[in-house]
């Protein structure tokens, strides 16, 4: 029998003590698997971490929910109001805390365009401008006939020019009218439900003051609302 070198016993005994070599294929295989585990377990961390945080107590939710929407129905009531006139744009900022019920009403007229069209009837220099369909003139035939004692009023606390008001009365269909202020009237509550302020316009509203007029105080030319427009902002 023949006798085996050293040396070859040596590359033998290396042969098998060498680790068998992993493929690519394999390596990239586990790989994939333990970054979906690392990526599956910081996913169901990070849920239920930020559950535990945001959870809200029990009934604070609803209570939201119903301020949102209570909010959501105050932004909904239109807070200007555009009169389109013959003359030009009057922008109106209107009083819904101060007169709801008036509001109310004139954002009903206005949608059912009881406005468009309307002609301002009468014309005061240095107090109001009246628009409407009605011919009760109880309240502009008041204010007319003690012109010259107002003026010789001294001066005291007044409502400012500019207020858009209708008349106390109680409006029957299709009478509701509209007097913007054109100086300060005192006691004027006493006369009108003043439901707004004229915050754009105002040399609208004074060029229409400046018309010609007979001994009624009626425009000699026609001057009128060709539409109103309302709108929750500007």
């Amino acid at each position: 029998m023949a006798r085996i070198k050293p040396q070859a016993l040596l590359q033998q005994s290396k042969k098998k003590k060498a680790p068998r070599n992993i493929s690519v294929p394999t390596i990239a295989l586990y790989s994939v698997v333990t970054v979906v585990m690392v990526f599956f377990l910081f996913a169901t961390y990070r849920h239920w971490s930020q559950r535990s945080i945001v959870q809200p107590e029990e009934g604070t939710s609803n209570f939201q929910v119903d301020d949102d929407f209570s909010d959501s129905k105050k932004s909904d009531v239109p807070r200007y109001a555009i009169f389109n006139t013959s003359k030009g744009l009057i922008t109106v900022e209107l009083y819904k805390e101060g007169s709801p019920e008036v509001v109310d009403e004139f954002i009903d007229a206005c949608q059912k365009g009881h406005f468009k069209g309307m002609q301002f009837q009468r014309v005061v220099k240095h107090f109001v401008i009246q628009g409407g369909n009605s011919e009760n003139q109880a309240v502009i035939e008041d204010w007319t006939s003690r012109e010259k004692h107002y003026n010789q009023l001294e001066k005291r606390l007044k409502h400012e020019a500019f207020m858009l008001g209708t008349s106390n009365t109680k409006h029957e269909k299709e009478a509701f009218d509209i007097f913007i202020t054109t100086a300060p009237i005192p006691d004027l509550n006493a006369k009108l439900n003043v439901f707004g302020r004229v915050i754009k316009g105002e040399d609208i509203v004074q060029e229409i003051e400046e018309v010609d007029t007979d001994e009624h105080y009626r425009p000699k030319s026609r001057i009128g609302i060709i539409e109103v427009t309302l709108k929750q902002s500007i």
